[in-house]
């Protein structure tokens, strides 16, 4: 009998440096007392990014979301915003603070990105920009996509959350599109605790966006726009500062467990990982995405999601629901049906991948699922049926609820 994890397994956990280590150089934080407001560290961490990136076309922010909302009203965006209903809802919050409304169209079933056919079908003489998101580190179609901005005279903006370190034909992601966003949330590959950036083809963008993260001040005594506070502060950037040193080991650790997960799940009938990324996409394995597909494996994704718990294993419906689908944005009418939106949405399933994730412990993860798919008999028509031993487990559908559980 398999037992659950004595420690829970999470979807993700946050990689630290040595605790010596960091507050060995939180010395330096003491003794100027400077903690914000464009500090040494946060501009030695600005020099650092502008050399991994290879420009100076960057802003930091004390988290992605402003960084994006700050993103939008620096390019004076207005009217209609095509974007994707699959994704966090931080992407589609932006637009509402700018009074922007989102058009949301299908995405595309491999990568779950932006369908560029679907955008440019929902062009209207009121859209002024598409905004596409990298969902899971997995790149948009950015030269389809740039070409309908360019054709359309659209600005091309990419919520990059998912993204650092993502390469496309040896250049990095933030090189595409007229604006990118990249989130060092604490769940990322890449994090400052809290965190994000922007990263931006014209130059003259760099001083509206340093005014609108302080205040609009120009000087002490004079404030040029009504900006707010998105500040990043020193204990934020020397996080991301000791972390970007060492994020290339911390890929290669990633890279390792996606590639245990597909020698131990790809055969599995009913679980259906995306295909591998083209040869010239760099990819950070940010996320391990699988489909369970029903018609095939015993239980649904929902079911599955609750049986991994009573093992202590904590995987992530992720995204569901589509944005489109909360309360506040309902009323939203929809010209697209979202046909591969939903189904995504209704089947996808986010495992646990993270640097400290033990090569066991990803194995053990693995045996359970084949567990839980074996843990069934047939029934008289020949469907699968839950065996009684798991449907007793705490946490599992209740006795009687067997008809729920029966697949054609």
């Amino acid at each position: 009998m398999i037992k659950p994890f004595e420690e829970a397994i999470y979807v993700t956990r946050p990689y630290l440096p040595p605790l010596e280590a960091f507050c060995d150089e939180l010395k330096e934080i003491w003794k100027c007392r400077w903690l914000t407001n464009e500090g040494p560290i946060v501009r030695r961490f600005v020099r650092q990014l502008s050399h991994y990136f290879e420009t100076d076309n960057i802003c930091l922010f004390n988290n992605g979301t402003l960084a994006l909302q700050l993103a939008l009203q620096g390019m004076d965006i207005s009217g209609e915003v095509i974007t994707t209903p699959f994704t966090f809802v931080a992407t589609t919050h932006a637009l509402f603070w700018n009074k922007i409304r989102p058009v949301f169209v299908d995405i595309e079933p491999q990568y779950y990105t932006l369908d560029p056919e679907k955008v440019e079908a929902a062009l209207t003489p009121w859209t002024t920009a598409i905004l596409a998101v990298h969902v899971y580190g997995h790149p948009c179609r950015v030269h389809a996509l740039a070409d309908i901005a360019r054709r359309h005279h659209l600005k091309l903006i990419y919520d990059a959350a998912h993204a650092f370190g993502v390469k496309v034909g040896g250049r990095s992601i933030a090189h595409f599109g007229d604006m990118n966003m990249f989130s060092f949330h604490a769940t990322k590959p890449f994090h400052s605790i809290e965190g994000g950036m922007l990263t931006f083809r014209d130059s003259g963008l760099k001083k509206k966006l340093d005014y609108l993260k302080n205040f609009g001040f120009e000087n002490e005594v004079e404030v040029v726009m009504p900006g707010t506070n998105a500040k990043m502060n020193e204990f934020q950037a020397l996080m991301g500062s000791m972390i970007l040193g060492c994020l290339d080991e911390l890929i290669a650790r990633r890279r390792r467990i996606a590639e245990i997960y597909r020698e131990r799940l790809s055969d599995l009938p009913g679980i259906r990982f995306p295909p591998p990324l083209p040869e010239d996409v760099q990819s950070t394995h940010a996320y391990l995405p699988v489909e369970i597909d029903n018609r095939e494996f015993p239980w649904s994704r929902d079911e599955l999601y609750e049986q991994l718990k009573t093992y202590n294993i904590y995987t992530r419906r992720y995204f569901y629901p589509l944005i489109c689908d909360y309360t506040c944005y309902r009323h939203l009418a929809l010209q697209d049906p979202l046909t591969v939106a939903r189904r995504v949405a209704s089947c996808i399933l986010t495992l646990p991948i993270y640097p400290d994730l033990a090569e066991a412990d990803v194995h053990r993860v693995c045996d359970i699922i084949h567990h839980i798919r074996k843990e069934h008999r047939p029934s008289a028509s020949g469907a699968l049926v839950a065996s009684p031993a798991l449907l007793s487990r705490p946490g599992a559908p209740v006795p009687g609820a067997e008809k729920d559980l029966v697949t054609s």
